[in-house]
């Protein structure tokens, strides 16, 4: 769990982050660490939210930098490249919300029955198309655990259901929500 002042931290990390490559095109300088929470190795999304509506989100599961550093790089991508959404300009800055999900590594499930809505996100794979829904999400449409399967699955472009056809591999984490 990371402490208080970790969050607050990983928040300004993420401001910082997007509103220097946004306003001056540059990336921005990362502080010195509050405390060892932030240096960890771990993945992260960071969701942009204007208005209370979605802006922008992107996320990694890989954990191959610090979670300062990842949070940095999420947040800077979740504004100028989620190809959803046109990228952020200056003038929005000031009505930008942001959200961190600090994430537990995957871990393959064999039985969608063991999913727990609000708490594991699932990340779907079949083929070359895969998919994932934070733990928050489903909690926030009010889907059930086959609503959230089948939503995960569309995301990942493919038709809803395709969670139960073999092929399909199932991964759940959890996530550390914060903003």
């Amino acid at each position: 769990m990371l402490k208080k002042q970790e969050k607050k931290q990983l928040l300004d990390v993420a401001r910082r982050a997007v509103e220097e490559y946004v306003i001056n095109g540059r990336i921005a300088v990362l502080p010195e660490p509050v405390s060892q929470g932030v240096t960890e190795k771990r993945g992260a999304f960071v969701t942009l939210k204007k208005h209370g509506a979605l802006r922008g989100c992107i996320g990694t599961f890989v954990a191959h930098k610090p979670l300062l550093e990842v949070v940095a790089d999420m947040a800077r991508a979740a504004a100028t490249e989620d190809p959803r959404f046109s990228p952020v300009v200056p003038e929005e800055m000031a009505e930008l919300e942001f959200e961190i999900s600090a994430l537990t590594p995957l871990r393959r499930i064999d039985d969608p029955a063991k999913i727990e809505v609000g708490k594991h996100g699932i990340f779907i794979r079949h083929g070359f198309h895969s998919g994932v829904l934070l733990p928050q999400v489903a909690v926030e449409y009010g889907w059930d655990r086959r609503e959230f399967l089948d939503e995960t699955c569309w995301k990942a472009g493919l038709s809803k259901g395709c969670w139960k056809e073999s092929g399909t591999t199932i991964e759940v984490f959890e996530a550390e929500v914060f903003e």
